[in-house]
């Protein structure tokens, strides 16, 4: 049980086969372009595919880095992103048909039962904020995607994107991705809300990566899948370092063919300009030291439809128009919190990429990572406790977790492991 005391300790904010691809560089597809590196393609043909795939880079890096009236290099953090501060109306989502020419809505009304952190407009929460940068009003920071970005993805169609196959059916055959959850589900529901401890996990290889989110789920476990996801994760394919970064995800066809990571497409519309979607959190919880977590929210704006997302103490990011879904477009049957990996088997057995904070729930507070204060948003736009949480690690001899409630905390649980140990072979 965590202690019920000195909360404000535990927070330090207030608040193919070979033929086959021989053909297809042949026909130089853009698949190919990206994979040349790997093609069999005749040694006179390569400088003709790697122009090729170069510019269908740089076409591409055009279309999701949009001209900036600042930018900013976060030198002093050492994770290097470079920011651009890009006026509101021309971010990512604008490009969508059904947004062209507008700009960003107002802020809807939060949930009932929600107090907004009086600290929320001077809390640094990401590295590239410590040295007191900010984009101007009337502008969206948004990390820059670079060459070597695109380069990591398997392909330039899957950049940005879960690959497909990933499915949230909690069994041990589900495509390498393993979970240690809490979940509500078989009602009506409107958001969600809960703190959540943030770590710096160890991943394994590029491949693979350690998450800790919410998920705000419709739809069957089929084809029709839809889902709103936010939280931090470590993905060095993605982000190309191993530092926990601040994410948002969205798909509508059980990651298929729509949405996709952060700003990396069009649909999430940003409207902060102190918050960079994709930027590396800071600071992050030690071993047997300091605590720290970050509160998020997801609700449904019972006046528009549309999926709002705050982070921090009080700070609204922006949020999911409610044409980009077809079940969340009414409401959520599910909502989950907690820990994801990938578990690629590289090496013949389990990963050693950690969750949470790479040891087990049951060695508890300042060792084990943690969700506290689980809440829900009702049809009346309240925040009601989550009651019935049901816990589920698919495998508890690489990631466990443990729950319980108690009168700071309210609904909580410990989750997370090392992955591969003497009983996770």
């Amino acid at each position: 049980m965590p202690p019920e005391t000195d909360i404000s300790r535990r927070r330090r904010i207030s608040a193919p086969k070979s033929s086959a691809m021989a053909s297809s560089c042949s026909l130089i597809t853009i698949w190919c372009f990206l994979l040349a590196f790997v093609c069999p393609v005749p040694s006179a043909a390569v400088p003709a595919v790697n122009r090729t795939r170069n510019q269908w880079i740089t076409a591409h890096l055009k279309r999701v880095n949009k001209p900036a009236v600042k930018m900013i290099k976060a030198v002093p953090s050492p994770d290097g992103d470079v920011i651009d501060c890009v006026p509101s109306h021309l971010q990512p989502a604008f490009d969508h048909p059904k947004l062209r020419g507008q700009k960003p809505l107002d802020p809807p009304e939060r949930p009932r039962g929600y107090n907004r952190s009086s600290a929320a407009n001077d809390v640094k929460l990401q590295a590239w904020t410590i040295s007191g940068e900010s984009c101007p009003e009337g502008t969206v920071p948004i990390r820059r995607t670079t060459p070597g970005d695109v380069l990591r993805a398997s392909s330039l169609r899957l950049f940005g994107r879960k690959p497909a196959g990933v499915r949230l059916r909690r069994d041990s055959t589900s495509s390498g991705h393993e979970h240690a959850v809490g979940y509500a589900m078989g009602d009506q529901y409107y958001g969600a809300k809960a703190s959540l401890s943030v770590w710096a996990p160890r991943v394994t290889i590029g491949s693979e990566f350690s998450l800790s989110q919410i998920w705000v789920i419709s739809g069957s476990f089929g084809n029709d899948l839809n889902t709103i996801e936010a939280g931090w994760q470590v993905s060095p394919q993605l982000y190309g370092d191993g530092r926990p970064r601040f994410f948002t995800y969205w798909t509508t066809d059980a990651y298929q063919e729509t949405g996709c990571y952060n700003l990396l497409c069009s649909g999430f519309v940003q409207t902060n300009n102190k918050i960079a979607i994709g930027a590396a959190i800071s600071p992050t919880s030690a071993l047997n030291a300091g605590q720290f977590d970050i509160d998020l929210l997801v609700w449904k704006d019972p006046k528009h439809g549309h999926w709002w997302l705050e982070f921090g103490p009080g700070l609204l990011v922006g949020y999911w128009p409610t044409f980009l879904f077809s079940h969340l477009a009414e409401h959520a049957n599910m909502v989950q919190f907690g820990g994801e990996i990938v578990n690629t088997q590289s090496s013949g057995f389990h990963t050693s990429t950690q969750m949470g904070s790479g040891h087990f729930a049951e060695e508890g507070f300042r060792r084990a990572a943690y969700f506290r204060n689980l809440q829900l948003v009702d049809w009346d736009n309240s925040l009601i406790p989550l009651a019935n949480l049901r816990l589920l690690a698919d495998h508890p001899n690489c990631y466990s977790i443990q729950g319980g409630v108690n009168r700071v905390w309210g609904n909580y649980f410990y989750y997370g492991g090392p992955g591969r140990n003497v009983r996770c072979p």
